[in-house]
């Protein structure tokens, strides 16, 4: 056998048997997969933790689609934005109530999660890189000065965007708030295409008092966080913050995660989860871009 002969077999000896250690999935070449995290809970607002891939039904555009993959599992990494508001109007009270919220949720946070702080007025500022190392966030909270304006729907949009880039499979947008916005270019309808597109779930937790959350008019932030599959939670007082908190984490652990094959058609699709149980309510993504 000639030396470029035996060259030849062994290079090929050694492509078959990595391929074998290969763990990775194979899809089917050319067709992007969309990922759907959703969260489930029953009559009682409890989480459902106990559904397989039959119990799921996944339209686009009103259409079933096949669900092509499927996992539940409360154990995978989290990868959290942590965006804090320190516009003008943050000061003070709700400055205090806000820190205590971010400490709250670091606090609850596993060894093998990430976070990262972000903040803004007028404009976002990242301030810490994502890290499982509390104490670098917690220096930066402290140094947190609240002045300006509150372009609140513009911000939440370009965290969603850098968040996307993180290789976690449950990442999340955790907004603290009082709820205001002044000055953003974006509408929330904007914001939840986006953050939905990129299967990016918003959480907007309101440290202002509730009549003064209602009374701003902030419906448009409640709908930008449900059409993302995310929620709107009150945490003004210490009650109201211990079940905040417990009930972010729990949402953000207990997801299941299904995907379909992507429409070939380009632009938007609409996107809508359902169980075949009965007395189930479903959160998801509202749609996706195909490009």
């Amino acid at each position: 056998m000639t030396k470029l002969a035996v060259l030849t077999f062994a290079l090929a000896g050694s492509l078959v048997a990595a391929q074998a250690q290969d763990p990775a999935p194979k899809f089917k070449a050319g067709v992007a997969i969309v990922p759907v995290a959703a969260v489930v809970r029953d009559s009682g607002k409890r989480l459902v933790r106990d559904l397989t891939r039959d119990d799921f039904q996944v339209l686009e555009d009103g259409v079933p689609r096949t669900i092509v993959d499927f996992r539940s599992t409360d154990s995978a990494p989290l990868s959290i934005a942590m965006v804090l508001d320190t516009s003008g109007s943050m000061r003070d009270e709700n400055q205090k109530q806000a820190s205590l919220v971010a400490q709250a949720l670091l606090r609850g946070l596993a060894t093998a999660d990430e976070a990262a702080l972000f903040t803004f007025d007028k404009n976002l500022r990242q301030e810490t890189p994502f890290t499982n190392d509390g104490k670098v966030i917690e220096a930066a909270l402290a140094k947190a000065v609240m002045w300006g304006q509150t372009s609140l729907y513009d911000a939440v949009g370009d965290t969603a965007k850098r968040l996307s880039e993180q290789q976690s499979p449950r990442r999340a947008v955790v907004v603290i708030t009082d709820g205001v916005d002044t000055s953003s270019a974006r509408t929330p309808a904007d914001v939840s295409s986006l953050a939905s597109s990129v299967d990016v779930p918003v959480y907007v937790v309101a440290v202002a008092a509730k009549r003064r959350w209602f009374g701003g008019g902030n419906s448009g932030l409640v709908n930008l966080a449900r059409w993302t599959g995310g929620e709107q939670v009150n945490a003004a007082t210490p009650e109201q913050l211990e079940t905040a908190i417990a009930t972010l984490l729990a949402e953000m652990r207990q997801q299941y995660f299904l995907a379909i094959d992507a429409s070939t058609t380009p632009g938007w699709h609409r996107l809508e989860v359902k169980t075949r149980r009965k007395g189930l309510t479903v959160r998801a993504r509202s749609g996706y871009t195909a490009r």
